[in-house]
């Protein structure tokens, strides 16, 4: 981190969370952020559900939520990067407050609710977009809607044209009665509506599914199996959790989902869960604490192809994503793996 960005990150963690990322986004858009280019080298080139990536650390959902800043986060040093999440109309989310930085245990809570243009808007931005590095879209589903379903499969079906890649998540805790989409019959249902609409589009697209950490082994099984089944591309692991457990801030009591440092442990743990039930017939992408290159490195050897993160730049700034791309690189080089994808699952026994 540069002293300009550690300036400028200085001056939002100073202002009203949910200010200063909108101030981040608008800073972004405008220019005004440094930026280091593609990170990438013969060790961290992969290739995920036939995505080419230059490295396999990518920026998770919810920090572009409405696309607005692609092109410039596509020029951060990830390997791709995730919007959204989109539901079918526009919809405000829940009341603010609704975003909490956890200060002395490097986290966040947030209860957003699936605030968002709605996808014609998100689908106007990601068609002006430029070539280069995945761009998937996270989808959602409306708040009140009749049918939550059917409307991962619409957003897929406006915005299907312009995304490299969608992910399913039903895993928010922040849409009442979201999560119960995870059990099996209902998780069945809604993928079979969603690979339907992927069928439909002229450039079908791959299908990610993202799961809640807060989930037993049955629950993983279950999951496990209709992915499979499903014939979806691949598994995000983990969303945000509920726990609580071991957390120092004032505001660790507010409502809606965890993330950062302190979900590390638990969400690497259902990730290694996942790779033994899926054995190798999925790739799985890790998401949950990663802040530093080590981190990002115990995620692959547990079992991940690829990794994302978001709660970790909120202290350590944009650079954060370029800074762990180059540190994976020098720890592949130290341990003798000739690219990323030997090292998936390395050491998956010290996670289960």
């Amino acid at each position: 981190m540069n002293l300009i960005e550690r300036a400028g990150l200085a001056a939002l963690l100073r202002l009203d969370p949910e200010l200063s990322h909108g101030l981040s986004i608008r800073a972004l858009a405008a220019g005004l952020v440094p930026l280091s280019g593609v990170i990438t080298s013969p060790r961290l080139a992969c290739t995920i559900a036939g995505l080419a990536m230059p490295n396999p650390v990518g920026l998770a959902a919810g920090f572009d939520k409405n696309a607005l800043a692609v092109a410039p986060l596509m020029r951060a040093g990830f390997g791709h990067i995730e919007v959204g999440a989109a539901t079918p109309r526009p919809q405000p989310g829940n009341p603010k407050p609704r975003l909490f930085r956890l200060t002395e245990d490097r986290a966040a809570i947030n209860r957003f609710g699936f605030n968002n243009d709605g996808a014609a808007a998100i689908a106007a931005r990601l068609a002006r977009r430029p070539a280069g590095i995945p761009v998937g879209l996270n989808l959602g589903a409306g708040k009140d809607s009749p049918d939550r379903a059917a409307d991962y499969a619409e957003v897929l079906r406006i915005c299907g044209p312009h995304i490299d890649f969608a992910t399913v998540n039903v895993s928010s805790p922040n849409t009442e009665r979201l999560r119960e989409l995870q059990g099996h019959a209902a998780l069945a249902a809604l993928l079979a509506g969603v690979q339907a609409a992927r069928a439909a589009l002229a450039r079908p697209v791959p299908v990610f599914l993202k799961i809640a950490p807060d989930l037993g082994l049955t629950e993983l099984e279950d999951i496990a199996d209709v992915a499979i089944a499903s014939r979806i591309d691949g598994i995000i692991a983990t969303n945000t959790t509920l726990a609580r457990n071991g957390l120092k801030s004032a505001l660790s009591s507010e409502a809606g989902g965890l993330s950062g440092a302190p979900l590390f442990e638990m969400s690497t743990r259902v990730l290694a869960s996942l790779a033994r039930l899926t054995a190798g017939r999925l790739p799985l992408i890790g998401v949950g604490g990663v802040g530093t290159a080590e981190q990002a490195y115990q995620k692959i050897r547990a079992g991940a192809s690829a990794v994302q993160l978001y709660t970790a730049m909120v202290f350590g700034g944009l650079s954060l994503g370029a800074e762990i791309a180059r540190g994976l690189d020098a720890l592949l080089a130290r341990d003798g793996f000739a690219n990323v994808a030997d090292a998936v699952g390395s050491g998956i026994t010290d996670w289960t």
